[in-house]
């Protein structure tokens, strides 16, 4: 397994870091929030992400798009999660690009494929019903109507629900769970607000019918898809948190060595010292779980999903500590709106539950493990 990236890993995540800095900054989403903005990201600025190709890592050359995988994604997230950069790169480049290469039919794909790449079509997945990431426990019903289907019953936190073109929704039916393609206007969405300031939506299905012809992959089958693409999703989670807590380790080292008390910089105290060499080592183990669970997977190595719930967990802890000791070595400025450390901190919040938090996820290591 590679310890270090490749030439052109390398080379993506240096575009993506400038590409963030320089047209999505902290302001950017500070902006949004602000404004109330309806969509809660810039169109202008996904449709710019789709022109460098960052769409179509995960979907197949015959497809469309470039197959870099899941270690060329992961470079991208994580310079998203530098700025806390708000887009559908999870919902869609992500979750969508990975439900439709892995479970649609070829005519899906003909449908659907075009426009996300060209980032024109916003997906969403649709399965979480309760507070807590509980995948196995689905209890909206798909039942039988004729050669179709009728949906009812809700779905919470979708990440991008109440602005996506198409859901993708898990859903029981008599011959297990199903994944559906369904238009996002066939229901009812509220948004939700987030204490991230990231678009969520509460979705309600009310005898929402669709053909056969909507089912993602085979009926009863959705398991198979649904669980490779969860992995997927939780890895470059883990990497876009990696990338948010390595931007408050970098900002709070800065203003160590920038404020000072008694004369002297505050870094020069040994018990902050202290704190700060604790955020860096845990940065630096977060960052070799990332890699080893995405080259895991583009690997396709027995020991991937277990790597995934190991990142996903250790990245969880790190941004929650560097998200927190973040805003306490600022002190009593860290603790205003009008600074950027606290936006690292909600991000935290939202992003641990998100996809497992860290007792799901080492749950889930245990079970893979043998435990």
């Amino acid at each position: 397994m590679p310890l270090i990236l490749s030439e052109e890993a390398r080379m993506v995540r240096e575009t993506a870091l400038d590409f963030f800095r320089e047209r999505s900054p902290v302001t950017a989403l500070r902006k949004l929030r602000d404004d109330s903005d309806p969509v809660g990201f810039s169109r202008d600025l996904w449709r710019q992400m789709a022109e460098l190709g960052w769409t179509g890592f995960l979907v197949a050359e015959d497809d469309g798009g470039s197959a870099f995988g899941m270690t060329g994604l992961a470079q991208v997230m994580e310079a998203a999660g530098r700025t806390l950069a708000a887009s559908p790169l999870l919902s869609t480049a992500l979750i969508g690009a990975s439900m439709l290469s892995l479970g649609g039919t070829a005519g899906q794909k003909a449908e659907y494929l075009p426009s996300l790449l060209a980032g024109e079509h916003i997906f969403a997945l649709a399965l979480e019903e309760t507070a807590r990431h509980a995948p196995a426990r689905i209890e909206l019903k798909a039942g039988r109507d004729g050669t179709g289907y009728r949906l009812n019953g809700q779905k919470t936190f979708v990440l991008d629900g109440h602005i996506a073109d198409t859901l993708i929704v898990a859903a029981e039916t008599d011959s297990g769970t199903t994944l559906f393609l369904i238009p996002a206007e066939a229901t009812s969405r509220t948004r939700l607000t987030m204490v991230d300031s990231r678009n969520a939506a509460l979705i309600r299905f009310d005898n929402v019918a669709v053909g056969s012809s909507a089912v993602l992959g085979r009926a009863g089958q959705g398991a198979a898809i649904l669980e490779p693409v969860l992995d997927r999703a939780r890895a470059g989670l883990a990497a876009e948190m990696l990338g948010s807590a390595q931007e408050s380790f970098d900002r709070t080292v800065q203003y160590l060595k920038d404020r000072k008390q008694f004369g002297v910089a505050i870094g020069s105290f040994q018990a902050l010292k202290h704190r700060a060499a604790q955020m860096f080592c845990e940065v630096e183990i977060t960052r070799s779980a990332v890699l080893a669970a995405v080259s895991a997977l583009d690997g396709n190595t027995n020991d991937a999903a277990a790597l995934v719930a190991l990142a996903k967990a250790k990245a969880n802890e790190t941004l929650f500590l560097c998200g927190n000791e973040g805003v306490q070595m600022h002190g009593g400025i860290g603790m205003t709106d009008e600074h950027e450390i606290g936006f690292f901190m909600k991000r935290a919040r939202a992003a641990q539950a998100a996809f497992g938090d860290s007792r799901f996820c080492r749950d889930r290591y245990a079970h893979l493990m043998g435990y």
